[in-house]
């Protein structure tokens, strides 16, 4: 019989593409600027989350502050 034990759900994003995006955001200022780099990347926002060493809900804050300022 299989294995019934599930693993534990991790990020499928490759440890490549996140030291990528690491390397990418290292010079940059503030949480909105590292979050613009990094969407060009088509990144998840628990992904953007590791890279940055902060809360998912902080990503998902600076994604809506660059919306609010695209419409203005």
């Amino acid at each position: 019989m299989a294995n019934s034990k599930a693993k534990p759900k991790t990020s499928e994003t490759s440890s490549e593409i996140l030291m990528l995006g690491y390397l990418c955001v290292k010079g940059a200022d503030n949480l909105f600027e590292k979050v613009t780099i990094l969407d060009r990347f088509g990144l998840t926002d628990e992904d953007i989350a590791i890279i940055c060493g902060s809360a998912v809900q902080s990503v998902r804050n600076a994604r809506q502050q660059k919306k609010s300022k695209a419409a203005e």
